[in-house]
């Protein structure tokens, strides 16, 4: 007899501030997502030019959080979702001091590796995470993001960067991800099918309509969504079944 599939578990984004910006990224939102019972939360972490790190939306630095407040705050109540949205100096990755493997570390040692993932959209920062944690013989899923703004790109890097997220076999295998993190459209365009034909972990974002969760969080079509509305996808998701 096949076993059925595992409920999808549900992030909040932003600290599940619900779209209120005032919110993203405070205490009282991580606060509130807790006491939903949310399964991850998700916040943005950036690298201020003296080295240390806060958690911020936006790169405004003097507005964040100190990243350390953050992790403890958690106090084993649910599971981090380390957004990294900074990257290190080239150098730096080729002689083993990126900044991603700093900030890993620090939650590692607050959390516990199997309390949380790390995303980021930068393949040598994945590469340098995966490697540091292989090293040190734990199992961290350290994801590659996909689905990033292409505004302010030339219509053929446009191009590139979208048939790079449609088809990620080779990011993939060079960023040595072991998580997939997809925008909802990327992922019903075929990266939903790549992640399960090659049995990776998938992470769906960001999912805030009631169709589109009732959509994402079916049993086997993520493994993690990501929303806005937290509280809304708990509710769906205690009354979908396979």
């Amino acid at each position: 007899m096949s076993q059925s599939p595992a409920p999808v578990l549900v992030s909040a984004h932003r600290m599940g501030a619900e779209g209120d910006r005032s919110r993203e990224n405070t205490l009282p939102a991580l606060a509130d997502a807790l006491a939903l019972g949310v399964d991850y939360i998700e916040f943005d972490v950036w690298r201020r030019d003296d080295g240390s790190y806060v958690v911020a939306h936006d790169p405004d630095h003097d507005l964040g959080l100190p990243y350390d407040v953050v992790l403890k705050a958690f106090d084993g109540r649910a599971r981090a979702h380390i957004d990294l949205k900074f990257t290190s100096p080239a150098e730096a990755y080729a002689e083993g001091r990126a900044w991603e493997v700093e900030a890993a570390r620090l939650a590692v040692e607050l959390l516990g590796h199997e309390r949380m993932i790390v995303t980021t959209g930068h393949d040598l920062a994945i590469r340098a995470v995966r490697d540091w944690s292989d090293a040190e013989g734990l199992e961290l899923l350290v994801g590659l993001s996909l689905g990033r703004s292409v505004r302010r790109l030339s219509w053929l890097r446009r191009i590139e960067v979208r048939r790079s997220e449609l088809f990620p076999n080779m990011r993939m295998r060079a960023s040595r991800a072991n998580l997939l993190v997809a925008h909802h459209v990327l992922a019903r365009f075929g990266v939903a099918a790549y992640a399960r034909r090659r049995g990776i972990p998938l992470l769906v974002w960001t999912v805030d309509t009631p169709r589109a969760l009732r959509y994402w969080l079916r049993p086997g079509r993520a493994w993690l969504v990501t929303t806005n509305h937290p509280g809304l996808a708990l509710e769906v998701r205690s009354g979908v079944s396979w």
